[in-house]
């Protein structure tokens, strides 16, 4: 307050707080009633596309966002949603450190913001009173095994469950996948056609459905060409086993003289152990590992990665999932397959001897 004002008996008016639009406001200025509105921005009801978009437009123009208190009375809906990776269970396994996981949970996060959630991390836990602190509308479950305790308890408490990989014996509401077989058949065929005769595996001890699918079509495609396995298998959450496996790998007397490693840091490892016998990558060893981290881009050579496109999954589990929350009635599972990348990098592509062709001599010259 300045000495003039304070003089002339005036107080000071504090600055106005801009009040935030409310759903009065957008059926207001659209034209349409409060039951409209709520209905074009929760995509209910059979309204024309006209309607629905107007009231849309409007509500962005005045910067409505629907009250987060008021959604909870209305439905009784706690705008939490859950995601976890149970495969590993009790073990010590932090999987927002691994590259596929990560950029699927930022991308989830994302999604439940735009509809109006929020997303938990939770840990993988057969202590289901752990999650039943937790108020959640729903769950994405990441890589469930067979019969999941997990998703058997949210199932039983009516808790709707979508499942980043095809669930097997799992009660899920709706799931989705890679097509895992066509994947690995893609790979298998690369490594082939760039001249592999013996391809190899490293893969894991685990049930979820990424391991046991990819291995199947590993073993399919070795029966179908008459090719011996060669494999080895190791827990996946533990980065020092997979390092023993490629060394173990790579050891054989029937060394193989390609390999795919279906997790990270598999590239890494056998680039090493490739190194430690003697073995020139892509000369005497073609590798290709799953991957979403950029590491692989600037290795030497730089290493084939298979993207399973984990911001694209994320975007679609948290989608279903909310539909599923939203919906009026049950609905049959739904499944969804989504397209991998295989980005074609030198690690797997032979270089073939360079034929140098000399100029013909002059007539004479010896």
């Amino acid at each position: 307050m300045t000495a003039a004002a304070n003089q002339s008996g005036r107080r000071s008016t504090p600055p106005r707080r801009l009040e935030r639009a409310g759903i009065r406001d957008v059926a207001a200025a659209a034209g349409v009633s409060i039951t409209t509105v709520s209905d074009a921005l929760n995509g209910k009801g059979r309204l024309p596309e006209e309607t629905r978009s107007k009231v849309r437009e409007v509500a962005e123009r005045l910067g409505y966002r629907p009250s987060a208190a008021a959604r909870t009375l209305r439905t009784g809906r706690s705008g939490l949603l859950g995601l976890t990776v149970t495969t590993y269970g009790e073990e010590p396994f932090t999987f927002t450190e691994f590259a596929y996981f990560a950029e699927m949970a930022r991308a989830a996060t994302s999604a439940a913001l735009g509809r109006g959630y929020a997303l938990v991390v939770l840990p993988a836990s057969s202590r289901h009173d752990v999650w039943s602190n937790v108020a959640l509308d729903g769950t994405v479950v990441i890589d469930p095994a067979d019969h999941d305790p997990l998703v058997a308890e949210l199932h039983r408490q009516g808790i709707p469950v979508v499942s980043d990989g095809k669930p097997g014996n799992c009660p899920v509401t709706a799931w989705l996948d890679n097509d895992h077989e066509a994947a690995v058949l893609g790979i298998l065929d690369h490594l082939a056609e760039s001249g592999a005769r013996r391809i190899g595996l490293l893969t894991g001890t685990s049930t979820d459905t990424y391991t046991r699918l990819s291995t199947e079509a590993y073993l399919s495609w070795c029966l179908r060409i008459g090719q011996e396995p060669l494999y080895e298998a190791y827990p996946a959450h533990d980065p020092a086993a997979g390092a023993v496996a490629a060394d173990r790998l790579l050891a054989r007397p029937d060394r193989p003289d390609a390999v795919y490693g279906l997790f990270d840091p598999n590239g890494t490892d056998l680039l090493a152990a490739a190194r430690r016998y003697g073995l020139r990558v892509p000369e005497d060893l073609l590798l290709v590992c799953c991957s979403e981290s950029d590491v692989y881009a600037s290795t030497e050579p730089p290493i084939t990665t298979l993207s399973l496109k984990p911001r694209r999954i994320g975007t679609t589990a948290v989608n279903l999932l909310i539909d599923a929350i939203e919906q009026d009635g049950p609905s049959a599972p739904a499944g969804r397959l989504m397209p991998t990348e295989l980005i074609v990098r030198a690690s797997s592509l032979r270089r073939t001897p360079r034929t140098t062709v000399s100029p013909p001599r002059p007539s004479g010259e010896e």
